[in-house]
């Protein structure tokens, strides 16, 4: 037996129980959905439209439904993470949920990727950037989280930020190979800009007043130096000439 069967052999019985937890999540951020509209029928027979009025009034209510549904689920998923610490730690480890760092990344990734997945569609401002503080992420004063934050955990913004649309942040690596996955925190200092489309990956670190152009890859670990404008594959410092402008 290969050692990749030998680990896929020493699961634990209870991961099986694991997917269970999520779907317990996500059906009780139907309830306040679902009490709305068990309030509109027993009190007012709404559903059984009395009048043309409440059949022209019903998109309208199914679409504030799903906002609802939608703001419910994010404030019961992020309230769960957050009440019960379900945050990971920088290192290396292996895919077992033996190991508790994987179990919480797997646990928090079946919570966060779909309404990630959403958030990348309709942006909600200040919602959005309170429920990445639910999830664990640093975000200073005045900043504005664009694109895709794979860890919110292991992220962290100063003040006065800006990332632009469909720039990424990673904070794991996974590596099939050896059957591991790499995580590190990545720290953006004060007054940094974040060009659409640029990837951060695990362990950068952007001093103050750092600028990454659009598309540029910041490399693993890689330090951008304070007040320096960084661009390009990867990402390397950009020299101005003295009659340029930016």
């Amino acid at each position: 037996m290969t050692e990749h069967h030998r680990k896929k052999s020493s699961r634990p019985w209870w991961s099986y129980l694991f997917s269970i937890i999520p779907s317990l999540c996500f059906i009780i951020g139907l309830m306040p959905v679902t009490f709305a509209f068990f309030v509109l029928q027993f009190y007012f027979h709404y559903l059984d439209f009395p009048t043309v009025w409440h059949f022209v009034a019903l998109p309208f209510l199914l679409f504030l439904g799903a906002i609802l549904l939608f703001i419910s689920e994010l404030f019961i998923t992020g309230g769960i993470i957050k009440l019960f610490h379900i945050t990971y730690q920088p290192g290396t480890y292996e895919y077992s949920f033996k190991n508790k760092n994987t179990l919480k990344w797997t646990f928090v990734c079946v919570l966060y990727t779909p309404f990630r997945k959403f958030l990348e569609i309709f942006p909600l401002g200040r919602i959005k950037q309170y429920y990445f503080r639910l999830l664990g992420m640093k975000i200073g004063k005045n900043s504005l989280v664009g694109g895709v934050i794979k860890d919110p955990c292991l992220t962290e913004f100063g003040s006065n930020v800006t990332m632009g649309e469909y720039a990424i942040i990673y904070g794991h690596i996974h590596n099939m190979q050896y059957e591991t996955i790499y995580m590190e925190k990545i720290r953006v200092g004060n007054n940094c800009v974040i060009g659409a489309g640029s990837i951060i990956m695990p362990g950068a670190v952007l001093e103050d007043d750092v600028v990454v152009a659009a598309g540029a890859l910041v490399t693993k670990g890689q330090v951008l130096t304070k007040g320096k404008i960084y661009g390009g594959i990867p990402a390397k410092e950009i020299i101005k000439k003295a009659n340029e402008h930016i």
